[in-house]
């Protein structure tokens, strides 16, 4: 199933221009940072190291204008944005889901620069709320050293629950977790508390839970606590 997708144009190896454009864009942001956000830091994770050290600080420059909205003048980092993709190759990048499982796949067939620029122009055709929130997301993507895989997305989001459903509302899982009845709307420290130390009995290796999944669910709990009480 995809959940998210950048499609990224750029000149091609042998082109002495250099130029960027975007492609097909599905980027669901709400709520942040939604799938799409999670593909736009992991793409900039993936391809950072790849860009000369010279140019970060300029990338810095160019997510704090994407941020307040300033006009972005043209060319900047050395390629130039265009509407048109005639003549350009593509690059194309996907955050797909299997069952509860989620992976990145990155198809990139120009430089690194160009995956960076792609990834901040999109958030640029975001709502100002969308980017306000994403920005900040980006700057920690490029702060990342490992793996982009679960680990990634438990630093990039805050959470330690990786599942489909506890990314795409991250409420809804919890409520559901925790067994309130379908279309529950606020609820109180005191419901929150009740429902998680009644469902950390059911779990916990002490009580008869499964000692096997007892780690994770554990975990999922503390998360829907954290997000239930935030």
């Amino acid at each position: 199933m995809l959940l998210a997708e950048l499609e990224v144009w750029h000149s091609r190896p042998v082109t002495p221009t250099r130029r960027v454009s975007l492609g097909n864009l599905i980027l669901p942001v709400d709520p942040a940072p939604g799938f799409g956000g999670l593909l736009l830091g992991a793409v900039v994770a993936h391809h950072l190291d790849d860009i000369d050290d010279d140019l970060v600080a300029d990338v810095h420059r160019l997510l704090g204008q994407v941020d307040r909205g300033d006009r972005v003048v043209q060319p900047r980092l050395r390629h130039r944005y265009q509407v048109d993709r005639h003549g350009l190759g593509v690059s194309r990048h996907r955050l797909q889901g299997e069952g509860e499982n989620v992976h990145f796949s990155f198809d990139t067939s120009g430089s690194g620069l160009v995956q960076v620029l792609g990834v901040i122009y999109a958030v640029e055709r975001l709502e100002q709320s969308a980017r306000h929130s994403l920005i900040p997301l980006i700057k920690k993507a490029m702060r990342w050293k490992g793996p982009i895989g679960p680990s990634f997305i438990n630093h990039l989001a805050g959470t330690t629950a990786t599942s489909l459903a506890a990314m795409a509302d991250p409420r809804a899982w919890a409520l559901e977790l925790f067994g309130f009845p379908l279309g529950t709307g606020k609820v109180t420290k005191r419901e929150v508390m009740g429902r998680y130390r009644d469902q950390l009995r059911l779990v916990h290796p002490d009580h008869g839970g499964d000692e096997v999944d007892a780690g994770k669910a554990i975990g999922d709990l503390h998360q829907a606590r954290r997000v239930l009480l935030a």
